[in-house]
Formats: C-alpha cells, structure tokens, sequence
C-alpha cells in the first residue's frame, strides 16, 4: 500500500475553519491514492475546553492530588475527542473512517506515565482498516502499558506517535501540519525576514528543535531519521509542501544546495542561568560531586565546560536557588549568572570550516555583545548571551550568514 501520515495539531482542529481546512489536505491526500493514517492532537491551546493545559488545570483547581496513572487517564481525553469529531466530519462527506486509540493502533509504552518512552507497535488493526478503504484516525501523544493501562508520551508526543506509525507503517512520508509554512532560518516573531527552509537533514532540524525551535520535536525527528521516513513541516492553513526533512544522501537535485549551506538556522531559548564553580587546590572530583549532585536531585544541566579549574553549567532560572543550595551544602561558593540565553548556529554544512566562529564572534562584538560561555559540535556552535541581549544576538547572527536570503 501507498501510505501516508499526516498529523494535525492543536490549532489545526481548534475551530470550524481549521477543521475544514484539514479535511481538504485530507481529501487532496486520497486523491492522490494514498491510504491515509490521520494523526490528531488535542483541539486549541491553554483555556479553550479540550486542550491538554486546560485539563492540567483542571486538575489543579481539584486538589492537584491526582496520581500519575489517572493524569494519563484525564489527559488522553483530548486527544480522544478530537479524533471522533474529525471521524464525524469525513462520515458526514461520506469518507469512510474510523477512529483508534493509541492502545486501539497497537501502541505499547513502558510504564513511565506522563513521559512514556514507544517499546512497540503492532499496526495490524490499522493495516486491515486501510485494506477496508478506510481513513484511520489515530490519537496522538498516548499509548497503553502492557497491563493495559492508558500513558502519554510527554509534550511533542503527538509529533512522535505520527512518525513512529510511519515507520511501523513503512509509510512513504510523514506530513506534520502546524500554523507555520514550514521550518524557518530564524523565528519569525524575532526576524522579520526569516525564510523557509525548502529542505534541510534530520540532524539539523533535531539540533533546531533541540535547542529551541518548536516546529516539531526532536524525538519524532529522530524515530523518522532511524527509519528514514521523510518528513514534511507543513501548514495548514497553506497548500504549500512546505520544508522536507530527510537524509542528505537521499536528496538529488537538491543535494548541492544543502552540502554548500554552512549555516541553516538561528534557534534561541531564554530562561537559563549559567553556574561556575572553582576547584580548591587538591580537590581532585569537584566534577563528579557536583553533577552527581544535580543528578540526585533531578535537576537538569545544559552546556556543559569541563576542566582542571572547576566547571561551568547551567540550569533554568526556576531552578538557580535549588542549584546553590545544593552546591552551598557541599561546600562550593558558585558564581552566578541569572536570566541568560542560549543562541545555537546550526548547520550541517559547516564543520570542518575555517571562520565560522570568527563570524560569529564579529557579528556579536559588532552589536557590543557579550558572549559568557560557548561550545560547539559537528553541526552547532552554541553561545551564551545576556537574556536582554538575546534577540539583538538572533538578528546580528542572522544578517552575519545571509540567511534572508
């Protein structure tokens, strides 16, 4: 069969206008003789009735007492309604459809509810339905434990469940639908002219999202690099085949383009507070203490330097009074900068290039931009600025690579 994937978020179902744009991708998709697999999210965002931070504080107002086993139970509810609602819309044109829930599509997780981890799917249900000429319709972001019990996959999860159906699915693409045109050089409410990306590798969208881009999450980026399913980040509201996403080696006429770009994007996230912490003389496991502190006490770190003097790390804000308390306790005075930013220059292009630091430093020096910490990998040089600095940094590193063009 020639299957395809495509996954709707919240906003794409959140009004009647929305869901009638959903169903034309959907009827252009079966016009094509696809076999179609529909992915769905909760409807809206936080405070309209279905979504998934409405039902969080729901639970909040009652008690916020609720174990997590009956959180996952609440919270697949969402996902549950916007699939039978978009089931009633194709029976209404007469599309034949049906709707499952991840248990229902064969969709096993271990028992980590409110982040549970895909073990496996057994997608036979769902094969015999498109055999029948049906339109599948799959809530997204939840699964069952093997005691069958409900469990949902963490944010983003929905993005996951479209991508690991496509590999189990063997599906010819995986289409992610958003109210974006696709995945940008930049985020647009920062640059103005950033442009969409007509094609960039997994590796480069993963880094993009990791390090803040919230097109699609990296986690379903990643299920689909390892099956080589390609990706589509479309909108919506657009008939635009928006950015694909896969393998450079599997791109021939735009091959060129991709090898001969060495930066593709501009991600940034705020929020983070940058930790040093010095070394006494003769304390030889000033590393291991301190991490396997932060590790005790379930706090995450991020940008991480190591070396003989001390290390350096940082943390979100929310966390920075627990982190000192924490190393306060262990005897370490650490050095504190609050309200930071992460910029990340991503591109697969660029490793092994000689100046792309320099550019990087000459476009931040040229704006009077401090840069407190920096690291780097095959495919990012991450640099921390001041938070207030952070958008003049996006904007002076954008107009440094020539990405509007």
């Amino acid at each position: 069969m020639k299957i395809l994937v495509q996954k709707f978020g919240g906003t794409s179902l959140s009004n009647v206008e929305a869901r009638a744009q959903v169903l034309e991708h959907i009827e252009d998709a079966l016009a094509q003789a696809y076999k179609l697999v529909v992915v769905v999210s909760a409807m809206g965002r936080k405070g309209e009735p279905y979504a998934t931070d409405t039902l969080i504080d729901f639970i909040n107002q009652n008690g916020n007492h609720l174990p997590p086993r009956e959180k996952d139970m609440l919270l697949c509810c969402g996902e549950i309604i916007s699939a039978a609602t978009l089931c009633s819309l194709l029976c209404a044109k007469g599309i034949p459809a049906s709707a499952l829930t991840g248990a229902q599509a064969g969709i096993t997780t271990n028992n980590d509810f409110g982040n549970a981890q895909i073990i496996s799917i057994q997608p036979g249900r769902i094969l015999e339905l498109l055999e029948a000429g049906q339109v599948v319709i799959v809530t997204g972001f939840q699964g069952q434990t093997k005691t069958h019990d409900y469990t949902t996959l963490g944010r983003g999860g929905s993005d996951t469940t479209a991508t690991a159906l496509g590999a189990a699915l063997k599906a010819e693409v995986v289409d992610i639908f958003t109210d974006v045109d696709g995945i940008l050089t930049a985020d647009p409410r920062i640059v103005e002219d950033a442009r969409r990306l007509s094609i960039v590798s997994y590796s480069e969208i993963c880094n993009m999202a990791h390090h803040g881009a919230k097109v699609i999450h990296p986690r379903a980026v990643e299920v689909a690099m390892n099956a080589s399913i390609p990706i589509r980040v479309r909108s919506t509201f657009s008939k635009d085949q928006g950015t694909l996403v896969t393998h450079p080696d599997a791109i021939t006429q735009d091959r060129n383009a991709i090898q001969d770009r060495f930066v593709t994007g501009i991600a940034s996230f705020s929020n983070t507070s940058q930790i040093q912490v010095a070394a006494g003389e003769g304390v030889y496991d000033l590393q291991l203490q301190v991490f396997k502190a932060m590790a005790q006490h379930h706090i995450s770190v991020d940008f991480i330097n190591v070396n003989p003097s001390g290390v350096v790390y940082t943390v979100y804000d929310h966390e920075l009074d627990r982190a000192v308390h924490i190393l306060n306790e262990l005897g370490y005075k650490p050095q504190c900068t609050s309200n930071c930013a992460k910029v990340s220059i991503i591109g697969g292009g660029m490793n092994g290039v000689p100046g792309i630091m320099a550019q990087i430093v000459e476009a931040l020096t040229e704006e009077d931009i401090s840069i407190l910490q920096s690291a780097d990998s095959n495919t990012t040089i991450w640099v921390l600025v001041q938070g207030i600095d952070m958008v003049r940094a996006v904007r002076a590193l954008h107009r440094k690579f020539e990405l509007h063009r």
